[in-house]
């Protein structure tokens, strides 16, 4: 795979192995994997001297690939918030892969300076649309849980960070697992745009997500989900460096 030049500000020189694991989708395996694998590439274009790998849980043998020959390496799960998966599951995985020791960041949902994340792209939508964000809906469309109130936490704590940074008429946290459903949030009058805290376009984006919007009559903008942006890799790249930065201080 060949990578073009990037647009963004190089990282501090970063000489670590990072590993970056997404859930993956079960019944398209491949289809995540090759996504996570542009996602380390992508991540790898910003920290050029480091070795940046990427693997799904739902393709088999993948994991096991990603962490042969690793040590150590800094862990950056593509999840968006630090629920079962985070916990628990992922780190029997990565032993049963034969991985002894990492370092983890925090989930990609959680990093710091995801509020200005979310800003910034809202922002620029708005000003193609010429909405004014008093008078814009955000629908905050997220996974949820019926056994766990981590991934709620998480998806409030992104719908708060980005209330502090812009004025909207309104940010409504909805869920697909979990109420407010996304249908009876989605019933909303004047300008309204979806912005679905997800991280990856698999079942929940490109089936659950359509058929609630539809449900409600929702034909305003959708966002691509969060973990897709071009910026993401951004956000992932300070907080490695910056967990570096605090461990040699």
């Amino acid at each position: 795979m060949f990578l073009t030049r990037s647009p963004f500000p190089m990282a501090p020189a970063i000489d670590r192995d990072i590993l970056v694991v997404t859930h993956g989708a079960p019944s398209v395996p491949i289809v995540q994997e090759i996504a996570v694998r542009d996602l380390a590439c992508r991540l790898n274009a910003l920290m050029p001297d480091a070795q940046v790998r990427g693997a799904s849980l739902a393709a088999k043998g993948a994991l096991a690939r990603a962490v042969d020959g690793l040590k150590n390496p800094i862990l950056c799960p593509w999840f968006m918030s630090d629920g079962w998966f985070v916990g628990t599951h992922l780190p029997k995985r990565l032993r049963a892969a034969g991985l002894a020791r990492w370092e983890a960041t925090p989930p990609m949902g959680l990093m710091p300076g995801m509020g200005r994340l979310l800003r910034d792209r809202i922002q620029a939508r708005l000003a193609a649309t010429g909405w004014r964000a008093e008078d814009t809906t955000v629908i905050f469309a997220a996974h949820g849980s019926p056994s766990s109130d981590r991934p709620r936490r998480a998806t409030q704590g992104a719908a708060e960070a980005l209330a502090r940074h812009m004025p909207f008429k309104s940010i409504r946290p909805c869920y697909v697992d979990e109420p407010p459903a996304i249908r009876d949030a989605a019933r909303v009058e004047g300008p309204a745009i979806v912005l679905p805290f997800f991280a990856a376009r698999a079942g929940h984006v490109t089936q659950d997500l359509p058929a609630e919007l539809e449900a409600a009559g929702f034909t305003g903008p959708v966002l691509d989900p969060v973990g897709l942006w071009p910026e993401a890799p951004v956000l992932a790249m300070t907080c490695i460096s910056n967990m570096l930065a605090t461990q040699a201080a």
